[in-house]
């Protein structure tokens, strides 16, 4: 009996230690190739994301993308060389909207790539057909406008469609944002085995930009972070809260993030808030811009986010 008893619990022991670890086991690798808002030349908003130990990856925006996978292979976050990572390891870029601190890398760094997909929302392509790949701006390696070179593919998306990511083990929904209304953005919820990221493009709060558009993302998210599938969200501070909110140009600062936040909590619950993964992104690199935000954020996290300071070239699991 005693025997039976004594196995009884190291089995228990045993599988409360597996449920443990299994639920830590991160479902993403993330490499930073650019971090900043507008003025960082050579570190501008590029994410590289693939499921663990996988490397088919898509890049979040493109801003900076060569020199960024250039800084990720020396710091050894890939055992590769700069060109395979760029022309074989990322399959597509996900653009959030067509300014040119989240697109000038991927267009710049054209002539020299492989064949890719371009997903984005019909207006921000038009944008990229029009206005960068015209033969005027530079040379068309899309695939639609004035003598197409076909060497990227336009993926048109469509608000609240789950698609495939093609040539990757993951799944794309994309939801519309407010960028300084009516300029439109977008966040894409990236899928995989049951975990998701989500990652936002420039995007201002709902309560500035008459937008009821983040509510909408709170509401599709929050089951997902009660279900504790959310490995975590790239979110946009751009100035500190010093900042005029009539001189937001369609940005967040750290007391609106965390409005937003509070928001989402709402709906989620605050206990199931403490310790999301909350990445921090675009901040604009003046002054002391970098260091008050920290602290302001550090300030107001009532809520007990795990903030997230991505650095370029450094990677890291979701």
């Amino acid at each position: 009996m005693r025997q039976r008893i004594y196995n009884l619990i190291s089995t228990s022991i045993f599988s409360l230690i597996f449920v443990s670890v299994s639920l830590a086991q991160s479902a993403f690798n993330v490499v930073p190739l650019g971090v900043k808002g507008g003025g960082a030349e050579g570190n501008l908003s590029a994410y590289m994301i693939a499921p663990v130990n996988s490397q088919a990856y898509v890049c979040l925006d493109g801003g900076t993308v060569r020199q960024g996978v250039e800084v990720a292979v020396a710091n050894g976050a890939f055992a590769a060389t700069a060109d395979q990572v760029s022309r074989s390891f990322i399959k597509g870029f996900l653009i959030s909207h067509a300014h040119l601190d989240h697109v000038s890398g991927m267009i710049t760094n054209a002539p020299e790539d492989t064949s890719k997909f371009i997903y984005a929302f019909p207006k921000c392509l038009e944008i990229i057909k029009n206005h960068y790949f015209n033969w005027e701006s530079w040379p068309n390696f899309g695939s639609e406008g004035v003598n197409p070179l076909k060497k990227y593919t336009y993926k048109p998306l469509s608000e609240g469609q789950e698609i495939p990511l093609e040539n990757t083990e993951m799944t794309l929904k994309t939801f519309s944002l407010s960028h300084g209304n009516p300029y439109e953005g977008a966040a894409f919820l990236i899928q995989t085995h049951g975990k998701q990221a989500l990652y936002f493009g420039d995007t201002g709060p709902d309560e500035i930009e008459k937008s009821t558009r983040l509510q909408k993302v709170w509401e599709a998210i929050a089951p997902l972070i009660k279900a504790k599938t959310l490995t975590g969200i790239f979110l946009e501070v751009s100035y500190p809260n010093e900042q005029p909110d009539n001189k937001l140009f369609g940005h967040l600062t750290p007391n609106w993030i965390m409005k937003e936040m509070n928001n989402l909590a709402a709906l989620a619950g605050k206990e199931n808030m403490r310790d999301l993964k909350l990445i921090i992104t675009h901040i604009k690199p003046t002054g002391q811009n970098e260091v008050i935000i920290k602290g302001q954020l550090s300030d107001n996290n009532a809520l007990g986010l795990q903030i997230v300071y991505p650095e370029q070239g450094t990677a890291f699991e979701l």
